[in-house]
């Protein structure tokens, strides 16, 4: 199989496990990460920083028909990411990458930007939006919308017929039960469960979870 070219934008902790599930889908061959903070040549996994964001367009000048996938954790960050890859280089592309241990339902789409992780599920008829994270083991059931830059963490587990909005993080281990809605910006903690639908910009914690604050847009939860 002759596999496309793909950079890769981070280089952290977060990009490790991208790396992996790239070597292993054997879809893409890694060209190397870009890093505004780190120096050309560092390293992570192997694979060299080969430039900061402002390098992104001289590179795929030079690699025609290259990808981009950005390897960042944060739902807001990751946004402001592209935004500024998308202004640099209208006509950029970017992978999606899914791990084949990871199950994927019939009928499921996926956008741009998407990584499935090592034993995620995600059912029947689900929708997947653009640039969003489902992480190790965690499982969507069928007919589930993720709404773009939302994100679930290792051990999730949503029921089916649920919307989860744009920017939104669902926390380590954390339980939504069937039929919710939870808006945008939103933060369901770490093994929270979920009982009721959870408005825009609020922080759910506990069992059952409850709103114990509101949140500004792009504030840390990582």
């Amino acid at each position: 199989m002759i596999r496309e070219n793909v950079i890769v934008i981070g280089s952290s902790g977060h990009s490790k496990v991208i790396i992996d599930i790239f070597e292993k889908e054997g879809k893409y061959q890694i060209l190397g990460l870009i890093d505004s903070f780190r120096n050309i040549g560092e390293q992570t996994m192997g694979y060299k920083v080969i430039g900061k964001e402002d390098d992104l367009p001289g590179l795929l000048i030079a690699h025609p028909g290259c990808k981009v996938f950005i390897a960042i954790g944060d739902n807001w960050v990751r946004q402001v990411v592209m935004d500024k890859a998308v202004g640099l280089i209208p006509a950029i592309s970017f992978a999606s990458t899914i791990h084949p241990s990871a199950q994927i339902g019939r009928g499921v789409t996926i956008g741009r930007g998407v990584a499935v992780m090592p034993g995620a599920i995600v059912n029947s008829d689900s929708s997947i939006g653009d640039f969003v994270i489902i992480n190790t083991g965690a499982s969507i059931d069928h007919d589930c919308t993720m709404e773009k830059f939302s994100s679930l963490a290792p051990g999730v587990a949503v029921g089916g017929k649920v919307t989860i909005g744009a920017y939104s993080s669902i926390a380590i281990g954390a339980t939504v039960i069937n039929g919710l809605i939870i808006g945008k910006h939103c933060v369901v903690g770490a093994g929270a469960v979920l009982l009721k639908h959870c408005e825009d910009n609020a922080m759910m914690y506990g069992v059952p979870a409850q709103k114990i604050k509101s949140r500004e847009i792009g504030d840390k939860y990582l």
